[in-house]
């Protein structure tokens, strides 16, 4: 069975959902997780109906986009807590959400992705293009989707 869970978050409610629904499952068969938060990298210009906006200093998006993991994965180490499963939590920078998820699994050796999958369909799917649905088609890794 599996011994070590990749638990992705983004910080949404549905997030929330599968963390907890992870640490469930992670107690129920005596696995361990490691919640992980990819931020975006630093962009000094934003684009946006033909204006380019000046982006927060580099400091400042740092600041922000560390207080925005250290929020998602708090939530993450509480749950783990409450249910007394061993957890640890990792935080990188990446434009690439998918390939960062890919990536700290192998590193951690995980032998599961448990992530959340906001179900987007029609055009909006395939204009915001899906994490979830990357990670599926990528990963060796077994991959467990929760909606």
């Amino acid at each position: 069975m599996f011994k070590h869970i990749l638990v992705p978050t983004d910080g949404s409610k549905l997030s929330a959902k599968t963390v907890k629904q992870a640490v469930k499952m992670a107690k129920s068969v005596g696995a361990k997780i490691t919640g992980f938060y990819a931020s975006p990298e630093y962009s000094s210009a934003y684009y946006g109906d033909g204006y380019i906006l000046r982006a927060p200093s580099s400091k400042a998006h740092d600041e922000a986009t560390e207080k925005q993991a250290r929020r998602c994965l708090s939530t993450i180490e509480v749950e783990a807590e409450v249910e007394k499963v061993p957890c640890e939590v990792m935080h990188v920078v990446s434009d690439s959400p998918y390939e960062a998820i890919i990536d700290a699994a192998k590193k951690k050796k995980c032998d599961l992705i448990f992530m959340a999958s906001h179900g987007r369909r029609g055009l909006s799917g395939l204009v915001l293009g899906s994490e979830t649905h990357k990670v599926l088609i990528h990963s060796k890794i077994p991959v467990l989707v929760c909606r």
